[in-house]
């Protein structure tokens, strides 16, 4: 079986002094290898085809053989790496927490430990009639959510 470490190292070499980075290996027990990169403008299918060369000349099918699959984190799909994040800065995300709670806002900062959603809500300000819609900063650690992921929004 070919180990998910060496197509790993196969990977961080080719991404050495490019903007990609990865997201996700996996290497199933039948040898299906399946690798996610990202980029913050996108990715662009030659550089799949290149990677996915790369690692084909590293690998020996005389050895073993597999099947590989090599693409881009696919949108709509869950974050999966701290990079996610950083790229999205700015953007429409889709939260929801361990407790059940799902939310959508703006993502306005993330770090290692921690990431800022500015959420729209209703909020009635003391004397007024009628809530106002305000936003508001809502921190959540990554240890506290089940997902987030990038809002596709048609407006």
């Amino acid at each position: 079986m070919i180990e998910k470490k060496t197509v790993r190292q196969i990977v961080e070499e080719w991404l050495e002094g490019k903007d990609y980075f990865l997201v996700e290996v996996t290497v199933s027990p039948d040898d299906r290898i399946v690798v996610e990169i990202d980029h913050a403008e996108g990715v662009w299918i030659e550089d799949c085809v290149e990677l996915s060369r790369f690692i084909e000349s590293k690998l020996n099918r005389e050895e073993e053989d597999y099947e590989l699959e090599v693409g881009s984190a696919g949108i709509g799909q869950p974050f999966k790496v701290v990079q996610q994040y950083y790229i999205h800065i700015g953007q429409e995300v889709e939260v929801l927490t361990k407790g059940g709670r799902k939310l959508a806002g703006v993502l306005k900062d993330a770090n290692e430990e921690q990431f800022v959603v500015g959420v729209e809500k209703k909020v009635k300000a003391e004397g007024s009639k009628r809530p106002k819609m305000v936003e508001e900063d809502e921190t959540f650690r990554y240890e506290d959510i089940k997902y987030t992921k990038y809002l596709i929004s048609f407006k």
